[in-house]
C-alpha cells in the first residue's frame, strides 16, 4: 500500500493547508462547491436507504462514497480546511497569514453551503413532482430529523447547545481523521478504506457535520419540518460548526504537527549530543 510514516504525512498536512490558502478565488469557490454538492448526495442516499431498509448501520457503511467521490476529486469541506490550512499559519509559511486564513474559509464556506442548497432543492423536487404531491416516507424522516435536531437541543438550553457542540467536536475529530488517513498511503484502494471507517463511525453515532446539516435541515424545512431558519442556525449549525472547528484543529491537525513536524528529539538523542560536546 505504499506507506507512508507520520513524519512524511503530517508534513504533506501543512502543504496541502498552504496550498489551499493560495489556491485562487474560482478554484477555491468551485471545488467548495462540488464538495457540498457531492456530500449532501451522499447523505440523501444513506437517508433513503436508512428509510427504506430500516438499518441505520447499512446506511452508515454506505454514506462514506461521497466523502471518499469528492476526496478523490480533490474538492473541499469547511471541515477539512479547518484542520489543515491553519497549520501552514502557525508553521509560517511565506504569505500563509490570518487574512488568507478567513478568505479561505469564508470562500469554503459559501461554496458548500451552495452545493448543498442546490442538492436540497434537487433531491425535495423530485420526491414531491415539483412539489405537487406529498414526498413519501422519506420527507417525513427528514422532517423528524431536523426537528428533533433542533427543536430536540432547544429544549435543553444551554446543555443543549454543548451537546451539539461536542457531537460537532466528535464529528471532526473522526472526519479530519479520514482526510489525513488517506494520507498515509499512495494507493486509491488504502486511501479509501482509511477513510471509510471513521466516516461510518460519525455517520452511525449521529455526530454533528456541518456541511451535512447545510443540506439535510434545508432540506427538512422544505419536507415541512416545524422550525424556523434562526432556530436551525442557533441550535444547530453555529454549535456544529464551532465544533467542527475544534475537532479538527485541536484533536488531529496540532497533536500531529506537534509531535511529527515538530517532533523533539528523543533522550538518546540528546544524551548522544552531549557525549560528543563533552569529548571536545
Amino acid at each position: 500500500m505504499a506507506y507512508l510514516e507520520p513524519s512524511e504525512f503530517a508534513t504533506k498536512m501543512v502543504d496541502s493547508g498552504e496550498q489551499k490558502i493560495f489556491m485562487s478565488t474560482k478554484d477555491t469557490y468551485i471545488r467548495a462547491f462540488m464538495a457540498g454538492a457531492i456530500l449532501a448526495l451522499a447523505a440523501f442516499f444513506a437517508i433513503t436507504v436508512i428509510t427504506k431498509t430500516g438499518s441505520v448501520i447499512l446506511g452508515a457503511c454506505l454514506f462514506p462514497v461521497g466523502f471518499i467521490m469528492l476526496y478523490l476529486m480533490k474538492f473541499d469541506l469547511l471541515t477539512g480546511v479547518f484542520t489543515l490550512v491553519p497549520l501552514a499559519v502557525i508553521d509560517k509559511r511565506p504569505g500563509c497569514t490570518m487574512n488568507e486564513l478567513w478568505r479561505n474559509w469564508g470562500l469554503v464556506f459559501i461554496g458548500n453551503l451552495s452545493g448543498a442548497l442546490m442538492v436540497a432543492f434537487f433531491a425535495s423536487f423530485i420526491l414531491t413532482y415539483g412539489y405537487q404531491i406529498d414526498g413519501g416516507a422519506v420527507a417525513e424522516k427528514v422532517s423528524a430529523i431536523g426537528e428533533s435536531r433542533t427543536l430536540g437541543y432547544k429544549e435543553q438550553g444551554v446543555l443543549g447547545w454543548m451537546t451539539i457542540f461536542i457531537r460537532g467536536m466528535l464529528c471532526n475529530w473522526m472526519v479530519s481523521m479520514g482526510v489525513v488517513g488517506a494520507m498515509i498511503s499512495t494507493s486509491a484502494g488504502s486511501k479509501m478504506a482509511a477513510m471509510w471507517m471513521p466516516i461510518m463511525l460519525f455517520f452511525y453515532m449521529a455526530f454533528e457535520h456541518s456541511i451535512v446539516n447545510m443540506f439535510l435541515f434545508p432540506f427538512s424545512m422544505i419536507m415541512g419540518g416545524d422550525f424556523t431558519i434562526m432556530e436551525y442556525i442557533i441550535w444547530n449549525e453555529l454549535p456544529t460548526a464551532l465544533g467542527n472547528l475544534v475537532g479538527g484543529f485541536l484533536l488531529v491537525g496540532l497533536p500531529l504537527y506537534l509531535t511529527h513536524v515538530k517532533e523533539s528529539k528523543s533522550k538518546k538523542t540528546k544524551a548522544a549530543e552531549g557525549s560528543a560536546v563533552a569529548a571536545l
